[in-house]
């Protein structure tokens, strides 16, 4: 068994949401995962007692959770010294018009904290039109019914594919059982079915 920390940053709950699922996923392999907020990081964290840690950030106007920024930056030598993953969730990711747009916003991440993990995933994320106030509603709705004629914007929509969240978490969890030289207790089996929560 090998520990896993899964720290990231949510703008509107998706990200959480995926962490979660991730925690899941390797716990159903067998490992021990624990999510953390990289806006609630306690203070005693250690990075350095885990055998992994993947991290994870959604995208708003453009740019990354500063707290997933400061957290990468300020503990890139420990993360430098383990396996590592980043997940990225953005509506960029959503559309197939999109993914260079999204890619730029790994590179731009990666470049501004010198960090290099080992696995990189990028997700769709959610639009939950009826937790946005009025006029965040009208832009985001005006917004998409340019970009996504097809969305129907008269409810809240997911993006996420969740059969990619698993295929990650697994395909992260054989590595760091290849990196470490240890098998998974259960012999690898995954039990996530791909359905959201």
């Amino acid at each position: 068994m090998s520990s896993f920390l899964v720290c990231y940053g949510t703008g509107e709950g998706q990200t959480a949401r995926i962490a979660d699922r991730i925690v899941d996923a390797l716990g159903e392999r067998g490992h021990d995962a624990t999510a953390v907020d990289a806006d609630e990081v306690p203070t005693d964290l250690d990075v350095g007692d885990y055998d992994a840690v993947l991290v994870g950030s959604s995208i708003h106007a453009g740019k990354h959770q500063s707290e997933v920024v400061d957290f990468v930056t300020a503990n890139r030598e420990a993360l430098a010294e383990r396996p590592t993953a980043f997940f990225q969730v953005s509506m960029s990711s959503a559309t197939e018009e999109g993914a260079a747009q999204a890619a730029g916003y790994v590179e731009e991440f990666l470049e501004d904290t010198g960090w290099h993990p080992d696995r990189i995933a990028q997700f769709g994320g959610a639009l939950r039109f009826s937790e946005f106030g009025f006029l965040k509603r009208l832009l985001v709705r005006q917004v998409v019914k340019r970009s996504m004629p097809d969305v129907d914007t008269s409810e809240d929509v997911e993006f996420t594919d969740w059969q990619a969240v698993d295929d990650f978490a697994n395909d992260v969890a054989a590595f760091v059982e290849g990196r470490l030289g240890v098998a998974a207790p259960d012999g690898g089996a995954s039990g996530a079915d791909g359905q959201s929560e």
